[in-house]
């Protein structure tokens, strides 16, 4: 459906002129003007291939600021252009190219006033004519989107035909463009915002993988009617993998599931067989939790019965260890009860572990109050060889604020032992090692705070860990 363009381009060499400065080394403005006589030589060479935008009413002139750049081996016929009409972003129109403003050579006399004359009061119509150039200008673009928030109905369909179908897929994968038609979704008609969507359909993939046009196709998805969010599913059905592991088109996946009623979203089926895989995706743990937030109980539950067969693992995956404690924080109470069983027995090696400490936590803030004694009773125990986690955890970068959030949350008995133990292990450590002194002052000052805490009120409150764990 998107073929792809051979890797040379067609077109033929552009025969620029050998006419370069002269003699030793040229001054700036010999460099300059040299320049622009190359640009303007491969921009008459190139016009015949490009795709124009539709005629200016009332300017005869047929200036290049309307028209994209098409490079050979460029991004046009790149990985990121998809087969859809695309700008080429270091040779934008209206944008100036070097301190000898070669850019507003590109740029309609028009927009060079607007962008000159702040002090007279535009409206909409003293641009007609040209929609199109000023939106893909940075500075005409906010004054389009500023306009259409308050423009009447005439306005807005005079910037609509402007716009589509001719202009629409360019303006969308535009910096600048794309806000403009995000607007057209917010603030046009129904009937606008049907054909908008209408000029979009067929490109839905490569839309949704490119940077600026995966905003235009998830603001689309708030604003389209269910039948049009369906057609787009349908478009992204067989490609829902890619698009999940891809930068851009994650975000596509996270719209749908949020927005789109669940009796369409077949896609979703894919996603059993490989639960591990998205969990330990950076884009793919995102869309599986949307799909536990937002999906059903029947939809999900084939989900999480997979994960539940890999969750030591994701624990300690950086990735994975936000699946789970989305589970410990929003999920079902049976699975949070699963995710704790598996941390018995666990706790300290877990606790040790950059990316499962945080589970750890997690599990002891959102526990049961039977589940959480339980965990903490395994910090307070000595250990078989008669190592006491609490010295371990206190030593360890990872573990120790663990160490820190059992005591914040804590029963007001298992609290007391708590004190009773780190302190003495809080005078040693201090006495014969200043390797943990980072760590032991977090903890020497959060003990101070719940000592104080439980004289001044028999309720002890859940005080937080004074430290954020550091970022490596």
């Amino acid at each position: 459906m998107y073929p792809t363009m051979p890797p040379l381009s067609p077109m033929p060499t552009p025969q620029l002129s050998a006419a370069a400065p002269a003699g030793g080394m040229p001054d700036k403005k010999q460099v300059g003007f040299y320049g622009l006589q190359q640009q303007v030589a491969l921009q008459n060479i190139l016009r015949p291939t490009m795709i124009s935008y539709t005629p200016h009413q009332g300017y005869a002139a047929d200036y290049g600021a309307q028209l994209p750049f098409m490079i050979p081996n460029g991004a046009m016929y790149g990985h990121t252009a998809h087969g859809i009409p695309f700008y080429h972003q270091n040779l934008r129109p209206g944008r100036r190219q070097d301190a000898n403003d070669v850019g507003s050579a590109l740029r309609s006399p028009l927009l060079d006033e607007f962008r000159a004359n702040k002090a007279r009061k535009w409206e909409l119509r003293d641009i007609y004519g040209h929609i199109v150039e000023f939106s893909g200008d940075q500075h005409g673009s906010r004054f389009i989107q500023q306009k259409l928030e308050t423009a009447t109905s005439e306005e807005k369909q005079g910037v609509f035909d402007e716009i589509v179908p001719d202009n629409a897929l360019q303006l969308i994968q535009d910096v600048f463009g794309n806000y403009v038609i995000q607007k057209l979704f917010e603030h046009g008609t129904q009937v606008q915002k049907t054909v908008l969507a209408n000029a979009m359909e067929g490109h839905i993939l490569p839309l949704s993988l490119q940077m600026y046009g995966c905003r235009v196709v998830q603001k689309a998805v708030e604003f389209i009617l269910p039948d049009q969010q369906a057609s787009f599913v349908r478009e992204l059905d067989p490609h829902v993998l890619k698009c999940v592991k891809d930068a851009n088109g994650n975000h596509v996946i996270q719209k749908l599931i949020e927005r789109v009623s669940h009796e369409r979203l077949g896609f979703v089926n894919s996603f059993r067989g490989n639960v591990y895989d998205l969990s330990t995706h950076p884009y793919g743990c995102r869309v599986l939790q949307r799909c536990f937030e937002h999906l059903p109980e029947e939809t999900t539950r084939p989900l999480m019965d997979e994960l539940h067969k890999y969750m030591i693992n994701l624990m300690q995956d950086q990735f994975g260890n936000y699946v789970v404690q989305f589970v410990l924080e929003q999920g079902k109470p049976q699975d949070r009860n699963q995710v704790v069983t598996k941390l018995r027995g666990q706790m300290l090696n877990m606790a040790r572990h950059k990316f499962a400490s945080n589970v750890c936590e997690k599990a002891l803030v959102t526990a049961g109050i039977e589940e959480r004694r339980i965990l903490i009773d395994e910090i307070i125990m000595p250990k078989t060889d008669g190592v006491s986690p609490i010295v371990s955890m206190m030593k360890d970068q990872f573990a120790n604020y663990v160490l820190q959030r059992a005591l914040t949350v804590a029963e007001p008995d298992q609290k007391e032992i708590l004190i009773t133990k780190i302190r003495p292990q809080l005078v040693s450590m201090r006495r014969y090692s200043s390797a943990y002194s980072k760590h032991l002052i977090s903890i020497e000052r959060l003990l101070e705070r719940t000592i104080n805490a439980s004289k001044a009120s028999d309720k002890p409150a859940d005080y937080p860990s004074l430290l954020h764990k550091p970022v490596n």
